[in-house]
């Protein structure tokens, strides 16, 4: 199911997705045992996606408000949601069979002052409606961290509604 882009074109998630990626980038691959998505009837549950990359020259570690700015944050956040895309791509075989985007877990490494979580999600968010229009509209819940694996700055985890 192909849907209206916000430039007014007709184009499929999937071809949104590839706008913003090289198309031939997969997922990460998880680091012990436990899968990156387990499909249970129509719904995915994604695991915690991170930004595995540097971006901007900036390595994908540190903590808001202390070695990171919101921008940072926002653009890890947008980072983390594309590593989540790719995951339900190579679960799903395309993103056209998301149905709908349920609900999105954000948590932020933070210093104690920092109180814009919600701010850095919504580049995550954003990504999200962006590549697959109202399907991507979610609840969402955010949570400031002290510490999260590796020192990423962000990390995501999703339920996703599928079809077959």
């Amino acid at each position: 199911m192909s849907r209206i882009h916000t430039d007014g074109t007709t184009m499929s998630a999937d071809e949104r997705l590839n706008r913003l990626i090289d198309p031939d980038r997969t997922s990460s691959n998880p680091n012990a045992n436990y899968r990156n998505a387990t499909r249970w009837g129509d719904l995915v549950f994604v695991s915690g996606k991170s930004a595995g990359a540097a971006i901007d020259g900036k390595p994908s570690r540190g903590r808001l408000g202390d070695t990171l700015t919101l921008e940072d944050g926002v653009s890890f956040a947008r980072e983390a949601a594309l590593e989540l895309l790719l995951v339900l791509r190579d679960e799903l075989g395309s993103l056209e069979r998301v149905k709908q985007v349920l609900d999105v877990q954000g948590f932020v490494n933070v210093d104690a002052a920092f109180e814009d979580h919600a701010k850095v999600l919504d580049g995550a968010s954003d990504l999200l409606v962006e590549v697959l229009g109202d399907a991507g509209v979610h609840a969402r819940s955010v949570f400031g961290a002290v510490s999260l694996r590796g020192g990423q700055p962000v990390i995501l985890r999703a339920v996703v509604g599928v079809s077959d």
